[in-house]
């Protein structure tokens, strides 16, 4: 439920980036035609038997897959351990690259694919390892053996890893206030705005396009930030990967608080995010 209702908080499509979602579901044959450009960003939701050529694209002449038709979206892959393994680990590519490339005998083919990758998945086959409510069913070996299907390399691309808890009755009957997705969408669309102006003179819109170079410039640190991090770093064992998307991360959150320079909270709560793989997959 939760993760079918990113779309609705995302940030407002910019033209270029309509015209290019436009451009890929034309390609594929999926653009309406009563839709002259597509206003809303995607939503993909492919089913865990799906192959790999669906998935990155193929064909005799090369389409796009489910990976290029959520561009500027989301690509949202539920009970993530019922994939194949095989074609899970063609996604490190394209999370990195933010491209595809798609070779055949006679043509060669890149399509964009900046996707948000969004996954939910049990931590046992029984849905209950580590849980406090009831008792786990599974031997250590099944909960080894499935939560091998996630590799290392994968689980780091993700930047923010969160255990979500079963939720009491109590909790349910709660009368209580809660914020709309239209009131999270205008903060979100602030910090968007934010990231626009300052990346203007880069070519990119978003904190999560910024390369080595420009972490260096933007996501600068002050000594306790610092401090903090480079002990996270020694004790968590974090990979260089991890350390750069943990201060993307952080001037995200800066910029959701309007905030000019990164804080030593920004920092923590970012590094909260990446613990989860050391509790499952120690």
């Amino acid at each position: 439920m939760l993760a079918r209702r990113i779309p609705s908080i995302l940030p407002n499509l910019t033209f270029e980036e309509a015209l290019e979602i436009t451009k890929i579901h034309s390609i594929a044959g999926m653009l309406p035609n009563q839709v002259p450009i597509t206003t809303i960003r995607p939503f993909r939701a492919p089913h865990h038997t799906i192959t790999i050529g669906s998935l990155v694209g193929g064909g005799k002449i090369p389409k796009p897959g489910e990976i290029s038709l959520a561009h500027y979206g989301v690509l949202f892959l539920d009970e993530l351990t019922e994939f194949q393994r095989s074609t899970l680990e063609v996604l490190r590519g394209p999370l990195e690259d933010r491209i595809v490339n798609i070779s055949r005998v006679n043509t060669s083919l890149t399509y964009p694919c900046n996707f948000m990758l969004v996954a939910s998945m049990n931590p046992c086959p029984c849905g209950y390892y580590g849980s406090s409510e009831k008792q786990c069913t599974c031997t250590a070996e099944m909960v080894r053996k499935y939560m091998a299907k996630i590799s290392g390399p994968l689980l780091d691309r993700i930047d923010i890893q969160i255990e979500v808890c079963p939720v009491k009755y109590d909790k349910l009957e709660q009368k209580q206030e809660i914020e709309t997705s239209e009131i999270i969408k205008e903060r979100v669309n602030k910090a968007r705005k934010i990231q626009i102006e300052r990346y203007k003179t880069q070519g990119i819109y978003a904190n999560a396009e910024l390369t080595p170079k420009l972490i260096e410039k933007y996501c600068q640190l002050n000594k306790g930030s610092r401090e903090m991090i480079k002990k996270a770093f020694s004790q968590f064992n974090l990979s260089a990967r991890a350390y750069s998307r943990i201060l993307k991360v952080a001037r995200t959150i800066a910029d959701l608080e309007e905030k000019q320079s990164i804080e030593e909270k920004h920092i923590a709560e970012a590094i909260q995010y990446r613990n989860l793989d050391r509790k499952y997959w120690k």
